[in-house]
């Protein structure tokens, strides 16, 4: 068996965001926002009613949104890219995903749910951070009680600060973080993660036998284009760092921009960089005159 990689937009949306995917994300929404407690009865998968993605952000930045029984909206978000104001986005779209619950003019206050924004990353959002699991709510500075209808709770996953071997698997937490880093590396079910049946169905999902070639090839590209533009911004940001030394901390910005130039588009290069499109448009221009 050959199991697409769930981190990739068209992988990670059948799997989670499929109508016969229910049972599938109460499984994983219990396992890493309920610790593993079977607290989700029922939810409804519903469309995201947020900004559209970047289009050179594609496949970088995806998400799937679900109502719980309760009336709670989670967004579940992938970040493959670790990209200038990540924390930003995070926060904005489950603001967004929060004041829009109140479209209509006869709605009021009374009426908004609690938003919880669970964010997985391929890589460490919080550097020196050890923890693989963090939770932010709000709270009062001084003394940590919690503010009253406390409306968001930001949820995050670090996948490279899970290490955990497969003969290590104990918890129903354990076993989903697992299948979303390895997956794609795994030739069968293991069977310490067969007892739970939809963890099952998503590997049925994800094997690679039940596509046609044309969705083969299809993923084969889009998880090309993570890997490139990983690879760009990684040597693009070596590149800077090397010349920031010598010159400071915008110029190594722009040097790092200019590294990219021949690579990304310049809404990826501002995300990578901070820099602003104008001045990653001036960059362009420079180079084009050369």
């Amino acid at each position: 068996m050959i199991f697409i990689n769930p981190k990739t937009g068209y992988a990670f949306k059948k799997i989670f965001g499929s109508p016969q995917s229910k049972n599938i994300l109460i499984s994983f929404l219990n396992g890493l926002v309920y610790e593993g407690n079977s607290t989700i009865e029922y939810l409804e998968i519903i469309k995201p009613n947020l900004p559209p993605q970047l289009e050179g952000l594609k496949d970088t930045y995806l998400d799937v949104k679900a109502r719980l029984n309760d009336g709670t909206l989670v967004i579940i978000q992938i970040q493959v890219l670790n990209v200038q104001f990540s924390g930003k986005r995070v926060l904005f779209n489950a603001a967004k995903t929060y004041a829009f619950q109140l479209e209509r003019r006869r709605q009021a206050y009374r009426d908004l749910k609690p938003v919880i924004a669970l964010t997985l990353t391929d890589f460490d959002m919080f550097p020196g951070q050890n923890q693989l699991i963090s939770r932010f709510v709000y709270r009062e500075k001084s003394e940590g009680w919690y503010y009253p209808d406390n409306g968001m709770e930001l949820v995050f996953v670090e996948l490279p600060k899970f290490t955990k071997e497969l003969n290590e698997l104990e918890t129903l937490t354990d076993k989903w973080i697992y299948f979303m880093k390895y997956a794609r590396s795994l030739s069968s079910i293991p069977e310490n993660m067969d007892d739970i049946p939809e963890l099952n169905q998503a590997f049925e999902i994800a094997n690679q036998a039940g596509l046609t070639l044309e969705e083969l090839e299809e993923l084969e590209r889009r998880e090309m284009f993570i890997y490139d533009q990983q690879g760009a911004i990684a040597l693009g940001l070596q590149q800077g760092r090397q010349q920031g030394r010598e010159e400071g901390r915008e110029e190594a910005k722009r040097e790092t921009a200019r590294n990219l130039l021949g690579q990304l588009n310049d809404e990826t290069i501002a995300q990578a960089t901070g820099l602003s499109l104008e001045e990653i448009a001036t960059l362009r221009e420079e180079r084009s005159s050369d």
